[in-house]
């Protein structure tokens, strides 16, 4: 098993420090990217669409975007405190399985059984760590 530690510099397609190095070369901890790899820059980066979860207060917001750092900027938010992959459809189903949370238009209440929900799907990775690992393993398709 690989020790995690800092690498020489930061990982490019994500920003992360935190590295491993096996058999030779370093990669990234968070998105598994292979140090001295390099995206190609006249391509665009894959469409990640990924389900949000956000929280204001005791309310939580789910949503979804393809963008999810300008999105979230534009969004009067506490805390980000999960991204599940998927789109539309994935939303919707959220918002129908917690319906009776609904407090108005894509906020729910902050209420137990959708918290759960929230720690189910973080619990392997923080979300940018999670959002940078499918990142890199789309572009490494």
């Amino acid at each position: 098993m690989a020790m995690r530690r800092e690498m020489p510099g930061p990982c490019v397609l994500c920003g992360a420090t935190r590295g491993e190095r096996r058999a030779g070369h370093w990669s990234c901890a968070a998105c598994g990217w292979r140090v001295g790899d390099v995206p190609d820059a006249e391509l665009p980066l894959p469409r990640i669409d990924v389900v949000y979860y956000i929280r204001y207060a005791d309310r939580i917001k789910i949503g979804t975007s393809s963008q999810p750092r300008q999105r979230l900027g534009a969004i009067w938010h506490d805390e980000l405190l999960a991204f599940e992959r998927g789109g539309r459809a994935v939303e919707q189903e959220r918002h129908r399985r917690f319906a009776h949370l609904r407090e108005g238009g894509e906020w729910f209440r902050a209420d137990d059984e959708l918290l759960d929900h929230v720690r189910a799907i973080s619990a392997e990775a923080s979300p940018w760590d999670a959002y940078a690992r499918w990142l890199s393993e789309a572009l490494q398709r």
